[in-house]
């Protein structure tokens, strides 16, 4: 989806027009109808379900992600099953990463505990309805994107290898998040669940900046295979850029200005729909498995 000048306010969906209005818009409201807090109800319909597995799915991503760093993976290996988190062979499951940079930890920490929640609170509201947690790859997914951004330049991407690296995996995965969220907000009519969105939007940017800030710093830096910082992160954006609607920058735009957040010519944060993300997620368009999830998501939007 793309954003103008213009506003309009939705009608209220059915369950048949929600279902159809996912693929055009993203995640939709059911997937906000928890996130702020104890004062909104749970789930009722099959719809809410859906959409609400979809973003668990999502959060279990990145959760895995995040908890793999700071050595606290085995935390959400509690929840939503026992399939498979693939790891580096060389990550240490209990201490993580060895971090130099006392920022970037404290980064890599604050944001594990918040995806960390997001799946406990997902999970937690499903009940027997929560989707399992999928098989998530985060050893040889990253290996293939690595190429795929870099036309076969960069081999062996391992996030866990260093600071730099963990940022350049974290990118991967934030502008998609935040991203996915504004996709969602046409189809939010409860003034709740607006405002619900409106505060996982705040925290998800909150990452999405903060990680984009630390890059920017570092873009002149060699990073690899004679790739400069800021090289590796356009080659990144242009790669889920290919594959999800084109809406995406690096770290700076054509003027050389810094860019902190992903937006159209009217500085509107770019939205994406289920089948956008879907496509980066599974570094293939179209594609119905595969990438960061080898089987697949599971529940009813995948």
């Amino acid at each position: 989806m793309t954003h103008d000048d213009t506003a309009a306010t939705p009608a209220p969906l059915n369950r048949r027009a929600a279902l159809g209005a996912l693929g055009k818009f993203g995640l939709g409201a059911a997937a906000f109808g928890l996130a702020g807090g104890p004062v909104l109800a749970a789930p009722a319909k099959n719809i809410d379900v859906d959409v609400l597995n979809f973003a668990l799915n999502l959060e279990y991503l990145e959760a895995a992600f995040y908890l793999a760093a700071v050595g606290r993976v085995n935390e959400l290996r509690a929840i939503g099953g026992g399939a498979e988190i693939r790891l580096p062979a060389n990550l240490d499951r209990m201490r993580g990463m060895q971090f130099k940079d006392s920022n970037v930890q404290a980064l890599a920490r604050s944001i594990a505990e918040d995806e960390f929640q997001h799946v406990k609170f997902l999970y937690g509201a499903l009940g027997k309805a929560a989707a399992p947690r999928p098989v998530l790859d985060l050893a040889g997914a990253f290996d293939a994107a690595g190429q795929a951004a870099s036309g076969g330049a960069i081999k062996g991407f391992n996030p866990y290898a260093n600071d730099l690296f963990f940022l350049h995996g974290a990118f991967i995965f934030e502008d998609v998040g935040v991203t996915a969220y504004t996709g969602a907000a046409p189809l939010i009519t409860n003034p709740a669940y607006l405002q619900a969105a409106a505060g996982i939007l705040a925290v998800e940017a909150y990452h999405g900046g903060a990680v984009r800030s630390m890059l920017y710093q570092q873009r002149q830096v060699n990073a690899a295979a004679g790739l400069y910082v800021g090289q590796v992160v356009q080659a990144i954006s242009n790669l889920r850029g290919k594959v999800g609607g084109g809406k995406d920058a690096g770290l700076t735009d054509a003027r050389g200005n810094a860019v902190l957040a992903p937006a159209n010519a009217n500085a509107v944060g770019h939205g994406r729909s289920t089948r956008e993300v879907l496509n980066i997620v599974y570094l293939a368009p179209g594609a119905r498995r595969g990438g960061f999830y080898p089987n697949g998501l599971n529940g009813s939007i995948k």
